[in-house]
């Protein structure tokens, strides 16, 4: 599978943040995985409703503190829970802190049809706009946090969404001009943002039965790079894959009809409870006979 790069998510729910961390740790000496991740939400979307959750920022860096070499990031970012200048101040840290090593997600917040997801909202006060508004706020957001890597003076931003006076970021992130950008979603206004904004476009698959859904939102993906004259080829297609440790070879088909339909970027999801050395078995049982 040339040009295909494997990570693994650790979704921080119903977890201690030491068995994330053992994972995180063994995955940084296993060279087949180049990139882990996280997810950002306040409260746990499956399992216990009150059970524990780590809030996704604060845990990358700590993590990111703690490995050399993997890429990371989070599988994504939630645009609706931090305005986008702050945003990109912790983007900008993080990836200090990793020296160099952020890949940073983001797309346009919880749908409405996943109660668990949508009453995080509600609990921690944050106002839920939508689906319109927010995609609409995801563009800008996105304008606005280059801008903030880039822009080496103080800069006003008066969108229809998103005010600023004066804003401005040092220090700037490791990477230059920025971490890539990798925007997560597939409705066809949020591809539209990601033809105009992404280094990478992260489709959002929660079983192995999308593969054939994933390759229609890619290919309408590229229909808007060519309406807007920006090559495809310039976004990388990324892919999550739930991973079952008892039929690997499910987990293996999948993701030789993902690589097929053209996702090169694949993150292999790891369910909880975590076996002892679940990163070491991802490599040998899903990565390398898959390579």
């Amino acid at each position: 599978m040339p040009d295909t790069s494997f990570g693994i998510m650790t979704a921080p729910m119903q977890v201690d943040y030491l068995d994330i961390l053992q994972v995180w740790r063994d995955a940084d000496a296993i060279p087949e995985i180049e990139h882990a991740w996280l997810f950002d939400h306040l409260l746990p979307i499956a399992g216990d409703p009150s059970g524990p959750i780590h809030e996704g920022w604060t845990l990358l860096s700590a993590l990111a503190a703690q490995t050399r070499r993997l890429r990371l990031g989070l599988l994504v970012t939630s645009n609706r829970i931090r305005p986008p200048a702050i945003l990109a101040r912790i983007a900008a840290t993080v990836d200090i802190v990793s020296g160099g090593r952020l890949e940073f997600g983001i797309g346009a917040g919880s749908l409405p049809t996943h109660p668990l997801a949508r009453r995080e909202y509600e609990a921690h006060g944050l106002h839920y706009q939508d689906a319109a508004g927010a995609v609409e706020r995801l563009g800008e957001a996105c304008t606005v946090i280059r801008r903030m890597w880039t822009e080496d003076e103080p800069f006003d931003f008066h969108g229809a969404h998103v005010q600023l006076t004066g804003a401005f970021c040092n220090p700037k992130p490791v990477q230059r001009p920025g971490p890539p950008i990798m925007i997560g979603g597939r409705a066809g206004r949020t591809l539209r943002v990601a033809a105009e904004h992404a280094d990478l476009w992260n489709f959002p698959s929660h079983s192995l039965d999308e593969i054939d859904e994933a390759a229609r939102r890619s290919a309408l993906l590229d229909r808007h790079c060519v309406e807007i004259g920006r090559d495809p080829a310039a976004i990388t297609r990324s892919m999550p894959l739930p991973v079952s440790y008892d039929r690997p070879d499910t987990t293996r088909k999948a993701v030789g009809a993902a690589v097929k339909a053209g996702f090169r970027h694949i993150v292999l999801t790891l369910p909880t409870p975590y076996p002892t050395g679940v990163a070491r078995w991802a490599a040998d049982e899903i990565i390398s006979p898959c390579t």
